[in-house]
């Protein structure tokens, strides 16, 4: 490990938040893994879809319908689902493809017209989730990334996505939102806004700052609203995940939920699509605060059954153990969460995170 590699981890454990985690990336990764610009993303861990927050440093967002255009549809080379899957989950792309970078769209549609020669991407993965990605780029005239940048990169996946994934434990603040109600934002084929609700725009002043796009509604969209929508170009979507779907907080914690559908007209052809921003229920959460405590699978099952209200002898039953090793589980459980009752551990897991203005739908939906 670089002599600066565990000073940057340790500054990285001083973050507060993923922005704060992302700055100091910034500043301090140079000195490891020498960059020209950069990609800092958050990824839900259940979709692998770029969320908020997002930090660019310097490239334009003009250039990212390009980029997402590539990345899902055209690139063959390193994509990052592929990545996520590999043992190291880093790469770059003049070191995969040798001497012909023109095999990768990204390089010829969006790298070379803006002076890119290589990149190096990362997906930021704990416990077979993926938390975040990387990507940096160097400049025409700069050395290409060898096999040691990879490896630097390769070593540091494991302990930043531990620390994204950390975010998720904690606690909302008291400041509710504004607007529980759902957002609508309509998009036409090209991904172009057409149509918004206030509450939309309402819940969009809400979410972390990052790369947008500006509109005639006077409302910026961020830039990982616009990678959903795109997303919708490419069924099919998985039984469990039927279209595409991100979790997100708030600038002051609060969870929110954002999917999307196509739009079709009467012979069929997708004309458009819409997305909704609306405040997360408890279900849409909990796997991501669960795990943000560091769960095992037994565990997170464990927990889940007693948030559904079963009792000891009703979750050995249904997980095939002995009630005294569910007790041993929820003994495990409460110090991780540091709680010291079952209704404290739900409050912990559900209530605490949610919009108190959807609490009563949610302790409905519980039970």
């Amino acid at each position: 490990m670089p002599p600066a590699q565990p000073d940057l981890l340790a500054r990285v454990d001083r973050a507060r938040d993923p922005l704060g985690l992302f700055a100091i990336l910034s500043k301090g990764m140079g000195h490891l893994v020498p960059f020209d610009a950069a990609v800092w993303r958050t990824v839900d861990p259940l979709t692998g879809l770029t969320t908020a927050p997002l930090r660019v440093d310097n490239l334009t967002e003009e250039g990212c319908a390009v980029y997402w255009q590539s990345e899902l549809f055209e690139e063959t080379v390193n994509r990052f689902t592929d990545l996520a899957e590999l043992p190291v989950p880093a790469a770059g792309l003049r070191e995969t493809v040798g001497g012909l970078p023109t095999r990768s769209s990204l390089y010829r549609d969006f790298m070379r017209p803006r002076g890119l020669e290589d990149e190096l991407r990362v997906v930021l993965r704990v416990d077979g989730a993926p938390w975040g990605q990387i990507s940096l780029f160097r400049e025409r005239g700069r050395r290409a990334f060898d096999s040691a940048d990879t490896d630097v990169l390769g070593r540091m996946s494991a302990p930043l996505a531990r620390r994204l994934r950390g975010f998720s434990r904690i606690p909302a603040t008291s400041e509710p939102l504004r607007h529980s109600e759902p957002g609508v934002l309509l998009f036409d084929a090209a991904a172009n806004l057409i149509s918004i609700n206030d509450a939309a725009a309402e819940h969009l002043t809400q979410v972390p700052e990052g790369p947008t796009v500006p509109t005639a509604w006077g409302v910026d969209i961020p830039i990982w609203i616009l990678t959903t929508v795109l997303r919708l170009r490419k069924p099919p979507f998985s039984q469990r995940h039927p279209g595409p779907r991100i979790r997100l907080r708030t600038r002051t914690g609060r969870w929110l939920v954002c999917h999307a559908s196509s739009l079709r007209d009467a012979a069929g052809v997708v004309t458009g699509g819409t997305v909704v921003i609306e405040p997360a229920q408890a279900t849409e959460v909990a796997e991501l605060i669960m795990a943000a405590y560091e769960l095992s699978q037994r565990e997170l099952d464990i927990t889940a059954l007693v948030a559904k209200g079963h009792a000891t002898a009703q979750i050995a039953a249904r997980l095939y153990i002995s009630p005294h090793t569910v007790r041993d589980h929820l003994k495990v459980v409460f110090e991780k969460v540091q709680v010291s009752s079952r209704g404290e551990l739900v409050a912990r897991i559900f209530t605490d995170q949610l919009l108190s203005s959807v609490e009563e739908g949610t302790e409905r939906h519980l039970t």
